[in-house]
């Protein structure tokens, strides 16, 4: 265990409160410590809200003392991307067009969960604009940083909650995935993170996105991810499309052993181009999968170009997104998603129902291979983090953020669960991914799969991460 409190995992957290070794109020000092720290190169937080945080922890810290603590997640510090509602603070989506004014009354349903299992919400963290792309940055906000180097981006949408998972910057961070949002920062960041099988969480507002938007955790480990999942998870009747709760506690029913577990493993999924030192990383982590006792395979798997399928519905959603907007409104936005709406604005009704059978298909064609295999392993990105400040790599062809993400967004698609765990790092100090994906509703089989990975590879730091 480090001794340093803002690099504990949650669950560390819990065991040491119960233990008097420390409290919520000294964590929470060591976090607001990793903020002030790393938050002004890194640029991971819209919103620190200092006082209400160390109110908390000063009455959560009261609570354990009487040995009464509200909930599991009780004193334990966490962040709620500028995405997702959180009441008294402003949620403006990375953008200069939402008025500041509000009102923000209310919790999405996810934070309000969290809140009442005793989470201490300690800010907002930054995504680009409404979510838009695969990078976190915005006019809103400016630039967020990699921690592992801060010329580099840290992916996103949910790039702020990675970077403050990183850094010790609180434990717990909600994401959103729409196409790989919390699976790529967790790759270029070198954390856990998942995304859970499609209303495992429920979601309101609804997303611009429609059903490839999902919420899930980025930790430090698997195990803080699950333990972040049982209470996500928690039942709310404003979203129609949640699934039904079954009351499950990840935590407590993992079961990382891999041993006879069949597993199908793409090196590139159909032939897309991937880095030579991820693909290196990668093939090292699924042979550790094989020595932990997984059936490793390599079929031929006939995946079809999903990328068109994709662009309708993410690009349409943005055009949906933006009508919601004034013309004056629209202009202060960036350029790139106004490009993107205006591509979504062409497509025709017919477009939109081939797209659909392309997606069914898909999703049908994924449910046969898991009557074979109980997990599909890919890399989570074919590439290392790139400069940041731009939507894809300045060395190269891809046009828009969704070209360098071919492993991410077609299980956005599907609705399957799908987790990144950190596989190592470049000789430039760079990490990589490996993504696990499940069948679907299968949440806890790819948070085993991952926490038996991790039990060998841990989550290793950044440089100077944490507070001291």
């Amino acid at each position: 265990m480090t001794e340093d409190l803002a690099l504990l995992t949650a669950v560390e957290m819990r065991a040491g409160y119960g233990a008097g070794d420390f409290s919520p109020a000294d964590v929470m000092t060591a976090t607001l410590a990793a903020i002030d720290k790393h938050n002004p190169q890194l640029n991971a937080f819209r919103i620190v809200d200092r006082e209400a945080a160390l109110a908390a922890a000063k009455a959560a810290t009261a609570r354990w003392h009487s040995q009464q603590p509200q909930g599991l997640l009780d004193g334990i510090p966490i962040t709620v991307k500028d995405v997702v509602l959180a009441r008294n603070w402003s949620c403006l989506r990375g953008s200069k067009a939402v008025d500041p004014a509000g009102p923000w009354a209310e919790d999405a349903p996810a934070v309000a969960r969290l809140r009442e299992a005793g989470a201490i919400p300690v800010g907002m963290t930054t995504t680009p604009e409404f979510g838009w792309k695969g990078v976190t940055d915005s006019a809103l906000c400016g630039i967020t940083r990699n921690p592992w180097n801060p010329d580099k981006t840290p992916g996103g949408s949910s790039g702020g909650a990675a970077v403050a998972a990183a850094t010790g910057m609180g434990a717990l961070h909600i994401g959103t995935d729409g196409g790989g949002s919390v699976r790529i920062p967790a790759g270029f960041t070198g954390v856990p993170g998942l995304k859970p099988s499609f209303g495992r969480v429920p979601a309101y507002p609804a997303s611009p996105f429609g059903s490839l938007s999902h919420l899930g955790p980025l930790a430090r480990s698997t195990e803080d991810c699950a333990l972040m999942l049982t209470i996500m998870a928690g039942p709310d009747n404003r979203d129609p499309h949640a699934l039904p709760f079954d009351g499950r506690d990840y935590l407590r029913d993992l079961t990382p052993n891999l041993r006879g577990k069949r597993i199908a493993f793409s090196h590139t999924m159909g032939g897309h181009k991937v880095d030579p030192e991820i693909a290196r990383l990668v093939d090292a982590a699924v042979a550790l999968l094989a020595e932990l006792g997984a059936q490793v395979e390599t079929p031929e798997i006939a995946f079809p170009d999903l990328k068109d399928c994709f662009k309708l519905f993410w690009f349409s959603g943005a055009y949906r997104l933006l009508q919601r907007f004034t013309p004056d409104q629209q202009a202060v936005m960036e350029a790139g998603l106004r490009a993107v709406a205006a591509e979504g604005a062409d497509y025709s009704l017919d477009d939109y129902y081939d797209a659909v059978s392309v997606r069914d298909n898909f999703t049908r064609q994924m449910q046969q291979l898991h009557q074979r295999y109980d997990f599909l392993v890919m890399p989570t990105l074919p590439l290392p983090a790139f400069e940041a400040g731009f939507e894809q790599p300045q060395a190269g062809d891809d046009e828009r953020w969704s070209d360098w993400t071919p492993f991410t967004y077609p299980f956005n698609l599907t609705g399957q669960p799908a987790g990144s765990v950190p596989c190592g790092l470049t000789e430039a100090g760079l990490p990589a991914g490996l993504q696990i994906i499940g069948a679907r509703y299968d949440d806890l089989g790819v948070l085993s799969a991952m926490a038996a990975y991790q039990q060998r590879m841990p989550t290793q730091f950044p440089p100077g991460a944490g507070s001291r």
